[in-house]
């Protein structure tokens, strides 16, 4: 086990009152997934992350609880608080997501986050296409609208997410749900560079019009179909646009 030393200069933390141990946890949590604490690291104790941070000891244990149910790390009496291994860590919490996709390089980041889309959205289409409501077509068709309003590459990425969200949740399976709400942040972020750097940034109107057409339909085969064309779209930007070594910065 090892202890980690601190020498970095204190800085003052950009939120006060009760809020402060919000970013204090966000501070630690990305510290840790971007390897600057390593598994097995023994942190400081609270004084001294009231000392780094400006902080209270009320708010560096309020920091430190959100963390250790997070499975990032584990408190012991008398012995403080320890990095846990990187399978303990829940990389399915929101905030979790959110600070290991800001640790990795893009083009990685990229590539695993269409691994996971290609394991969830196709069957989740396919069930969508057999159980959504009317409402859920409602809320699907709203997020295309809006992707058909958009006048920039940029306004077109909030409503995608949220045709790829309702895709999720128009499967109406209980345990698929979540993942809609969990993915937010990395879809977020893939949809933020695909922007960016896709040529013809309405040119994916009309793949995620077959979705929905599928969907309306209530065509099953049809519906995987045109979200593996989708998928592939966004699989042939990547490997044109992204070059590994570059980070991506949440949005």
């Amino acid at each position: 086990m090892t202890q980690r030393k601190t020498n970095q200069p204190a800085r003052q933390l950009r939120r006060r009152g009760s809020k402060l141990h919000v970013e204090l946890a966000q501070e630690i949590g990305e510290g840790i997934l971007n390897g600057t604490y390593a598994p097995g690291t023994l942190l400081p104790n609270e004084a001294t992350w009231g000392a780094m941070f400006g902080a209270s000891r009320t708010a560096v244990r309020e920091a430190i609880k959100t963390l250790n149910g997070k499975g990032l790390l584990v408190s012991r009496p008398k012995v403080g608080s320890r990095v846990e291994p990187r399978s303990r860590w829940n990389l399915l919490d929101r905030d979790v997501l959110a600070w290991h996709c800001a640790a990795m390089d893009r083009k990685t980041l990229l590539i695993s986050i269409q691994e996971v889309r290609r394991i969830l959205e196709p069957g989740a289409a396919e069930l969508a296409a057999r159980k959504r409501s009317p409402q859920q077509i409602t809320r699907l068709e709203a997020a295309l609208g809006g992707m058909r309003a958009a006048r920039t590459a940029e306004a077109m990425v909030a409503p995608d997410v949220d045709f790829h969200v309702a895709l999720l949740e128009a499967a109406n399976n209980e345990l698929l749900i979540p993942f809609g709400i969990i993915i937010e942040q990395a879809l977020r972020q893939m949809f933020e560079f695909t922007s960016r750097h896709n040529p013809r940034p309405m040119g994916v109107i009309p793949l995620h019009e077959a979705v929905f057409v599928a969907v309306r339909e209530a065509d099953p085969a049809a519906a995987r179909a045109a979200v593996i064309a989708l998928l592939a779209d966004t699989d042939e930007i990547i490997v044109r646009r992204a070059s590994p070594g570059r980070r991506v910065r949440g949005g």
